[in-house]
């Protein structure tokens, strides 16, 4: 099958998938593309279990689609970029300790939290999991994903400023610590090396300031070339440029490419929409970026839910990944809950905030990206497992019950 046939395909099945949860039934289009695919995935598999139709061409198909690929190193960038675009920096600034802190400190605690415990699970259950692999996964896992978080809060409402503001400044800048963190204990997994906390450290620091020094300086570079002109055609393919021309410097020097991104984006949403953009300029792009990010958004989701076809399941991986989602809160929660309370001493934090951030702290196709792309065995099967239950539980039960607990918290209305 040739690539053009492989977009046709997903294309179109995101299509049909959008169309049908539109239609009939209206579930938020995150929930509703990956519920899409779950169910085309489930009927196909027990269609091939009963005879019906043979399913191992479908299955190799979804196995030549390199998600681990298309998603970290193409569509993450794009994603990023337009939620960014979105952000009040202002506001930003407002909460920038509480972002700084939770992107960082809260997930390397909640990689920690995760990772022993899963690893005590894993032989209570009866799984061999080196505990090198344990926190691999408590690090893939520790992020909030930005697209499922961003695209959960243009739906909701009655969400207080600085709240908002924390949960879409952590969830853009930590998936890029976390990437960060994941590579290097993935690393040291597969060449032998000993767990080294300096070196993690070291190499977490060189790629995290360099992506936002980077960031910072393609941006303003960009901005200042849309300012000097007005043609909407030519300033929106500069900040495609920008784009992927930034993401694919940033991974060839090595620095990380998703803090990159978020620094970029976030210049151009604010000072480059507001001092370098004409108004025609202005609407014309939010337009397209708006649309790549549903475009995008719908097609990842799709991909995720076709994945699980290829999933190796066992009854002890499953019962560590319905422990694993428990797990997975805690960790949340107290990596969460720490920062927020010595926030409070310096700055007024809303009621409910702990509560938002842990349970409106989805996982999405970062994760699953992150974990496929760990080199093939035995260990991989089972964090593959684990990830797919804690993102399948995040995005259906979190996801769908978010809007009520901000009703809770909150009221009707502010």
């Amino acid at each position: 099958m040739t690539i053009f046939q492989m977009v046709a395909l997903i294309i179109t099945a995101t299509a049909l998938g959008g169309y049908i949860n539109h239609k009939f039934v209206r579930l938020p289009a995150t929930i509703g593309h990956m519920a899409f695919a779950l169910l085309f995935s489930v009927v196909l598999i027990l269609a091939g279990g009963a005879g019906l139709i043979e399913i191992s061409p479908i299955a190799n198909f979804v196995n030549q689609i390199d998600f681990s690929d298309v998603v970290l190193h193409g569509m993450l960038s794009f994603l990023l970029f337009a939620a960014a675009l979105h952000i009040d920096l202002s506001q930003l600034k407002d909460v920038k300790w509480a972002v700084l802190i939770l992107a960082s400190i809260g997930v390397i605690m909640a990689t920690f939290i995760t990772g022993t415990i899963i690893w005590y699970a894993a032989q209570w259950v009866g799984l061999e999991l080196p505990y090198i692999y344990a926190l691999m996964f408590g690090a893939l896992i520790a992020p909030t994903d930005p697209i499922a978080v961003m695209g959960m809060l243009k739906n909701a409402s009655g969400i207080p400023q600085n709240t908002y503001a924390k949960m879409g400044g952590e969830s853009l800048f930590n998936d890029g610590v976390a990437i960060v963190l994941f590579v290097t204990i993935l690393d040291m997994a597969t060449n032998g090396g000993a767990f080294d906390t300096t070196k993690i450290m070291t190499h977490f620091l060189f790629e995290a300031v360099g992506g936002i020094a980077l960031g910072a300086f393609l941006g303003w570079v960009a901005y200042r070339l849309i300012r000097s002109i007005d043609d909407y055609k030519v300033e929106i393919l500069l900040t495609l440029a920008l784009v992927t021309g930034g993401y694919a410097l940033a991974e060839f020097i090595h620095v990380s490419a998703p803090l990159c991104m978020v620094v970029a984006g976030l210049i151009i949403g604010n000072q480059g929409r507001s001092l370098g953009m004409s108004d025609t300029t202005r609407k014309n792009t939010d337009v397209f970026w708006e649309l790549i990010d549903e475009i995008l958004n719908a097609v990842l989701f799709l991909l995720i839910g076709l994945h699980l076809m290829i999933v190796p399941l066992s009854a002890q991986a499953i019962t560590l990944g319905l422990i694993a989602m428990i797990v997975v809160l805690f960790a949340r929660y107290v990596s969460v809950g720490l920062p927020i309370t010595l926030i409070r001493v310096f700055e007024k934090v809303e009621r409910g905030t702990v509560r938002l951030l842990v349970w409106g702290g989805l996982r999405g196709g970062i994760s699953i990206a992150m974990a496929l792309s760990i080199p093939n065995g035995p260990e991989k099967n089972i964090i593959l497992t684990l990830t797919y239950t804690v993102v399948l539980f995040s995005i259906f039960l979190q996801g769908l019950t978010f809007e009520k607990g901000i009703k809770m918290l909150f009221g009707e209305k502010r």
